[in-house]
């Protein structure tokens, strides 16, 4: 999460073409926002559902989690991610054994986004077997203590088709696959179960730490949303016809 704040920043302002975060409104319902391409890649990253509140939640149909979990993997922050990460570790010389140069940055970079694959993939394979939904929706409440405490309950919660909230079986599992299964590629230095625990716990970590960034990133980010203009309500009438 650290790592990658730099570059989410510098996303956060890539005005490209904008495009809607959320489905059309009934009318005279509030229109949904519409964001710059970098914000929706952002909140795509992110897990989160727009700027949408916890009251609008409505459960997803396996199309819509098919197309969720596709578009984590094709993400340009994620690439960006692994990229940044490696340099990172490639400077703290980590781990040690696979030393310097292109190869080993190459091998750095691939084992942050094969950890990545396996717990988004493992994931959703889980949420979609549950029926859970791992997504971050904005609790709608006002305060920040009631918020912040809200956002930290949602690291370790998923909603079910019902709109309640349980423990996410998905998450967590996926978050341990991740440490764990990585452990197969990874050099003596950082090959134990205890080094799994470890990325595990900071994993975690990270992870309740980001869901108090989506609980207010919509707050910071209100200058480049933007409302859509109404639309006139389409006449039932055809041209000619008398009213």
């Amino acid at each position: 999460m650290g790592r990658t704040l730099f570059g989410l920043f510098l996303l956060m302002s890539w005005r490209a073409p904008a495009v809607a975060q959320a489905p059309a409104s009934s009318p005279g319902a509030p229109a949904p926002p519409v964001v710059s391409f970098g914000v929706g890649k952002l909140f795509e990253y992110l897990e989160m559902a727009g700027t949408q509140k916890a009251p609008d939640f409505r459960p997803l149909s396996q199309h819509e989690r098919n197309v969720i979990y596709a578009k984590s993997l094709i993400n340009p922050i994620w690439y960006f991610k692994g990229a940044m990460s490696g340099a990172l570790d490639q400077r703290n010389n980590k781990p040690p054994e696979w030393g310097q140069g292109w190869a080993a940055y190459g091998q750095r970079v691939g084992n942050i986004m094969g950890q990545y694959a396996i717990q988004r993939s493992t994931s959703f394979g889980l949420a979609s077997l549950l029926h859970e939904d791992n997504r971050y929706l904005g609790s709608g409440q006002k305060g920040f203590w009631r918020r912040s405490k809200y956002a930290v309950a949602s690291s370790i919660l998923a909603r079910h088709d019902d709109g309640r909230r349980y423990p996410s079986i998905s998450r967590i599992t996926g978050f341990t696959a991740g440490a764990f299964i990585s452990r197969a590629w990874q050099p003596p230095s950082t090959h134990s179960a205890g080094d799994g625990a470890v990325s595990f716990g900071l994993s975690m970590g990270y992870n309740a730490l980001a869901c108090e960034v989506k609980e207010f990133l919509p707050d910071m980010l209100r200058p480049l949303l933007k409302g859509r203009k109404p639309q006139p309500p389409a006449s039932d009438n055809l041209p000619g016809q008398a009213k």
